[in-house]
């Protein structure tokens, strides 16, 4: 018996459903290779100490300023230092923040002896940063990843450009940083300037701090909305965050992910930015030079607010401040 002849509607119908397989298939397969793609170009170093985990989950932000990427011209700036040291934490439970920590922060460097916060980089790298602001805190690192000068450029640029507020007039040489009161869209490079400059600042790292914390809300701020489910923005924001940082190894583009979320959220209204207590913000021990120390009696009691939760949320401080 001949086959029956299929209708026109029969094939359109299963031009459809065949259609909408292939769509499916790869909706999901798209997350699954662009995962696998991430994870396959972040680069690593060994930076975490082993300690006993403490609550929530801490990531350790350090911004690198070696001239090695070219993002500045200087040819005799040498080594490896950090200027930027932040502590972002999503405890288990209550208000999640970012605090950054002056470079120059007088502390007790394990194996060294006391020093400046940053020189612990200088001296030993990721690993010995991370086991100096562990001793400093109390809070076991659970996360370390470090950007480049180059990468705050690119990572700024790759997002197309911020909206960046100061309220003073400012030209300093050595950042770069010219600046009309106000606020203002600017670009990669202008971005880094922003995040550098400190020393036409009164009040210094901790002025430089609120700027760093500035650009990364910024930042935060331009990762939302439709166009992330784009393919090609997907690829090139994967593209840039991976050829910018460095992770330890068990970070990967996942918990890369998760720091972002973390990042929003300590940056938004239901979370603490800022800094930790300081005793004085010019302390002169030794042959140091100026340090900034942290207050011995509030300090303590400021990280156990971290690990907490219980820091003054954004939206209480400014009700506390009204």
């Amino acid at each position: 018996m001949p086959d029956r002849p299929v209708s026109r509607s029969t094939h359109r119908r299963r031009r459809i459903v065949l259609a909408a397989v292939i769509a499916l298939v790869l909706l999901l397969a798209w997350p699954v290779g662009l995962l696998i793609w991430a994870n396959g170009r972040i680069q690593h170093v060994e930076a975490l100490s082993g300690a006993a985990a403490t609550p929530g989950v801490t990531y350790l932000l350090a911004g690198s300023d070696s001239r090695a990427d070219g993002a500045i011209e200087d040819t005799t700036t040498t080594g490896q230092r950090t200027d930027t040291i932040m502590l972002l934490t999503a405890p288990a439970n209550g208000t999640p923040s970012l605090v950054s920590l002056p470079r120059d922060t007088y502390v007790d460097i394990p194996g060294v002896g006391p020093g400046k916060l940053n020189a612990a980089f200088a001296y030993g790298g990721a690993p010995l940063l991370v086991q100096t602001v562990e001793q400093l805190t109390g809070i076991t690192v659970d996360h370390y990843v470090e950007v480049g000068m180059g990468g705050v450029v690119s990572i700024v640029d790759g997002v197309g450009g911020v909206e960046l507020c100061w309220d003073s007039d400012v030209d300093d040489v050595d950042s770069g940083m010219v600046w009309t009161a106000g606020c203002h869209e600017v670009n990669g490079t202008d971005a880094l300037a922003f995040a550098r400059m400190r020393k036409s600042d009164p009040t210094g790292d901790i002025g430089r701090g609120q700027r760093q914390q500035q650009v990364i809300q910024a930042v935060m701020g331009k990762l939302k909305g439709p166009s992330l489910l784009e393919p090609g923005r997907q690829l090139n924001l994967v593209r840039v965050a991976t050829d910018n940082l460095v992770t330890d190894p068990d970070t990967g583009i996942l918990a890369l992910g998760r720091m972002a979320l973390t990042f929003r959220n300590a940056t938004g209204p239901g979370g603490f930015r800022g800094a930790p207590p300081i005793a004085d913000p010019d302390y002169r021990p030794g042959d140091l030079g100026s340090t900034v120390l942290l207050d011995e009696t509030a300090a303590p009691v400021f990280w156990q607010q971290v690990l907490d939760g219980t820091l003054p949320t954004q939206t209480e401080q400014e009700e506390q401040a009204g």
